[in-house]
C-alpha cells in the first residue's frame, strides 16, 4: 500500500470516528436500498420540511454563536450575582433555559468552554471542585431544558412535525417533565459543597455595540418560528435564510453541521425501506405497540435519542409518547444524547480533570434523573 492510499485510509478512519452515528446511518441507508431497489417512492421518505427547518435553524444559531451574543448575555447575568453556588446556578441554568431556543448542542458548545473561564477566576480550589459537576449539570441540563420546545432538539423538530399538533399542545405534554427537571437540577446545584476560599467574580470586557447581524440573524430566527408553528411555508423560509446569510454572513453556511442533515436522510430511507417489508415492520409494531416510551428510552441508550425517534416513529404513529421516551431517553448512557459527547470532548481536552470521574459523576446523576422522571412519567400516565 503506497503512501497516499495510507493517507486517504487514515482520514477515512478519522471521518468515520468523528460521524459515527451518520456512518451508522448511511450504512443502513445503502444496506436497505439491496434489499428495496431505489424507485419513485424513496423521495416520499424524505421529510423535507424537517431538514429545511433543521438547516435553517443550524444557520441562524451558528452565525448569533460567532457575534458572541450568547457569551454575552451569561456575562450580564453573572455579573449581577456575587456568591460562589450562585455563580454556579447561573451557569447550569443557562444551559437549561438556553437550550429551549438554540438547542442543547449550541448550549453546550457556548457555555462549557465558558465555565472553564469563569471558574479559572473563582480560584484552583473552585477548579478542582466544581469542573466535574458543573459540566454534567450542565449537560443534564441542555438536555432536559430543550425537551419543552419543539426547537430544543433535532428529534423534537422531527417529531413535532409527524405529530402535526399545536405548539401550545407541545410545550403542555412536555411542562410537567420541564419543571420537575428544573427543580431537581436547582436542588443539585444548591447540594454542591462550597470552597473554604471564594475569590470575588469580575468579568471585564468593554461594551462593544451590537453588530448590524445581530438584528438580521434576530428577523431569520423569527422567520423560522413562523414555519415551526406553521404559519409560513417552509420553501419561503428556506430561500430568505439562505440568501440573506450568503448575502451578508456566507461563512456561517460552511460552518453548520451537515452531517446532521445526511444522518437524518440515511435513517429516513432505512426506515421507509424497512417499511416496505412486511415481515419486518409487523414484527417490529408489535415490540412497540402500547411501549412507545419505555422502547424509545431503551433504544436511545443504545444508539442516541435522535436515531431512536427517527427509528421508532416509521412504525408507530403515538408521536407524542415517543417524543416524552426519547427526550427522557437523552438521560442514561454518555451516547443516549450526542449532545453530552460535546461536554465530554471538552472535558477531555482539560489535562487536569480524570475522565474516570466524570464518566461516573455522569452516569450517577443520569441514572437518578431518568428514574425521577420515569416515575413522573408513571404518576402522569
Amino acid at each position: 500500500m503506497n503512501p497516499k492510499q495510507v493517507k486517504v485510509g487514515s482520514k477515512i478512519t478519522e471521518l468515520v470516528k468523528k460521524e459515527v452515528v451518520l456512518t451508522v446511518a448511511l450504512l443502513l441507508a445503502v444496506g436497505s436500498a439491496l434489499v428495496v431497489p431505489p424507485d419513485e417512492k424513496y423521495l416520499e421518505y424524505i421529510d423535507f420540511r424537517t431538514l429545511a427547518v433543521l438547516l435553517c435553524l443550524m444557520a441562524v444559531m451558528e452565525g448569533l454563536q460567532r457575534l458572541g451574543v450568547f457569551q454575552r448575555v451569561a456575562g450580564l447575568l453573572l455579573a449581577k450575582v456575587n456568591s460562589c453556588r450562585s455563580v454556579l446556578l447561573v451557569l447550569v441554568l443557562l444551559c437549561f433555559f438556553f437550550s429551549m431556543l438554540i438547542t442543547n448542542d449550541v448550549a453546550l458548545i457556548t457555555f462549557v468552554p465558558f465555565t472553564f473561564v469563569v471558574l479559572g477566576m473563582l480560584g484552583e480550589e473552585a477548579v478542582k471542585l466544581y469542573t466535574v459537576p458543573v459540566v454534567v449539570l450542565q449537560t443534564v441540563a441542555a438536555n432536559l431544558g430543550s425537551m419543552l420546545t419543539p426547537i430544543g432538539n433535532p428529534q423534537n423538530l422531527y417529531l413535532y412535525g409527524r405529530a402535526e399538533m399545536g405548539l401550545g399542545s407541545f410545550i403542555w405534554l412536555m411542562l410537567p417533565y420541564t419543571l420537575a427537571s428544573l427543580i431537581l437540577v436547582t436542588i443539585w446545584c444548591c447540594l454542591l459543597k462550597g470552597p473554604k476560599e471564594s475569590r470575588e467574580l469580575v468579568l471585564n470586557g468593554e461594551k462593544q455595540k451590537l453588530s448590524y447581524k445581530f438584528y438580521i440573524y434576530l428577523i431569520l430566527f423569527a422567520i423560522c418560528l413562523l414555519t415551526v408553528a406553521h404559519i409560513l411555508p417552509y420553501g419561503i423560509m428556506l430561500a430568505l435564510v439562505v440568501v440573506i446569510v450568503l448575502l451578508t454572513d456566507a461563512r456561517t453556511l460552511l460552518r453548520v453541521d451537515y452531517g446532521l442533515l445526511f444522518t437524518f436522510i440515511g435513517f429516513f430511507i432505512f426506515i421507509g425501506n424497512m417499511g416496505r417489508i412486511p415481515a419486518f415492520s409487523e414484527f417490529v409494531q408489535k415490540i412497540i405497540e402500547g411501549n412507545e416510551v419505555y422502547t424509545a428510552i431503551i433504544a436511545s441508550q443504545f444508539i442516541s435519542n435522535v436515531p431512536a425517534a427517527l427509528l421508532l416513529s416509521g412504525f408507530t404513529g403515538d408521536y407524542r409518547a415517543l417524543i416524552v421516551g426519547t427526550n427522557l431517553g437523552g438521560l442514561g448512557t454518555l451516547i443516549a444524547s450526542m449532545a453530552s459527547l460535546i461536554s465530554y470532548k471538552y472535558i477531555a481536552g482539560e489535562k487536569n480533570i480524570s475522565k474516570g470521574k466524570y464518566f461516573l459523576y455522569f452516569t450517577v446523576v443520569n441514572i437518578c434523573f431518568l428514574v425521577l422522571l420515569v416515575l413522573l412519567y408513571k404518576v402522569l400516565e
